[in-house]
């Protein structure tokens, strides 16, 4: 039986492990979309799940070879959105690590830092962008759709911007690891 769950997350690394957390209770994710999570009934813990940004859309050469590799290993690729891609993998089959490697990590935690300043800059360009309009519009209608704009922007920015600084301590953790060994 299948059922939805409608839910969002700011942070992939809390997702991935509330989707490990609803396969340990037999709610395996078998398709998502924007804040809509499909679960279908089966067995606890069946599967482990991991989520992955890709260098490039899903639909990509790249990401598709990259996708085939994945699923010629064992993996499941349940659903992606944008770039986000959900993997799994039978826990019978033992662990499920998509980074390895301390090099692997800094480099997924770059590519998501990166995602997120994208992101994070751009609303931070049309945030102050609108209120350079609102100032210098003065008090016309555009004025007000300006700051309700601006202050979607600027909400979007605070919730990115410790989501940027996060990933930015976990590269700098995992350089200063690496030197320990080098």
């Amino acid at each position: 039986m299948k059922f939805k769950v409608y839910k969002l997350f700011m942070n992939y690394e809390r997702e991935e492990k509330w989707l490990n957390e609803m396969a340990a209770k037999g709610m395996h994710l078998v398709d998502f979309s924007f804040g809509r999570y499909v679960f279908e009934e089966g067995t606890p813990g069946e599967y482990i799940y991991r989520i992955e940004l890709l260098e490039n859309l899903p639909s990509s050469a790249e990401s598709r070879a990259y996708i085939r590799w994945m699923e010629e290993s064992g993996v499941d690729c349940v659903a992606s959105y944008i770039r986000w891609v959900y993997f799994r993998k039978k826990a019978s089959e033992g662990p499920f690590d998509l980074y390895s490697d301390i090099d692997s990590k800094i480099s997924h935690y770059k590519k998501i830092a990166m995602f997120i300043g994208l992101i994070g800059g751009l609303n931070l360009a049309v945030a102050l962008l609108n209120v350079f309009i609102g100032l210098s519009v003065g008090s016309g209608g555009y004025t007000y759709a300006n700051i309700y704009i601006s202050i979607v922007n600027w909400i979007l920015v605070a919730l990115l911007l410790p989501m940027f600084i996060s990933h930015i301590r976990k590269i700098k953790t995992l350089e200063k690891e690496k030197l320990l060994f080098e």
